[in-house]
């Protein structure tokens, strides 16, 4: 598979702006453990092979165990997530497959009894950010494997 465009180097404001995103996203309060699973379940999804390999090395680099990584896709046939986590990946299931889904009521009130109308609209946010960069990473065939997780994050 060959990367078919550099998008950071061909329209350098695109990624600005995909930056200022996720900056706020890894500052809105949300832990940024649930954040990672929630990145890499969305990746999973998309099938965006950039997303999954840098998600799982930051996650692993932040304390997360290899066994919750190698289960996510399987989370609800799993003990190993919490009530929280559980109503987050289904959020960002149900977002993320928005097209061929609906969001019930009842999947609403499971998710909002777990988190507070901020962190509700923040976890939102999060999905979105995390479609977006597996668009770019799955419509420009990034290339996975070289990521590296930053240091003291």
């Amino acid at each position: 598979m060959t990367q078919r465009i550099e998008y950071a180097k061909a329209a350098p404001g695109v990624v600005k702006a995909m930056y200022q995103l996720e900056h706020y996203v890894r500052n809105c309060g949300i832990e940024h453990s649930l954040l990672e699973l929630v990145k890499f379940r969305a990746s999973q999804i998309n099938g965006c092979a950039y997303c999954m390999d840098m998600h799982t090395k930051d996650a692993r680099a932040a304390g997360e165990s290899e066994q919750r990584l190698y289960l996510l896709s399987a989370w609800r046939e799993t003990p190993f997530y919490s009530e929280r986590e559980q109503a987050a990946l289904e959020w960002t299931e149900a977002l993320t497959l928005l097209p061929s889904n609906d969001v019930p009521d009842e999947l609403y009130e499971r998710v909002h009894a777990q988190f507070n109308d901020e962190e509700l609209a923040n976890l939102t946010l999060a999905i979105v950010a995390i479609n977006g960069w597996n668009r770019f990473g799955v419509g420009f065939r990034s290339e996975p494997g070289t990521y590296q997780p930053a240091q003291n994050r």
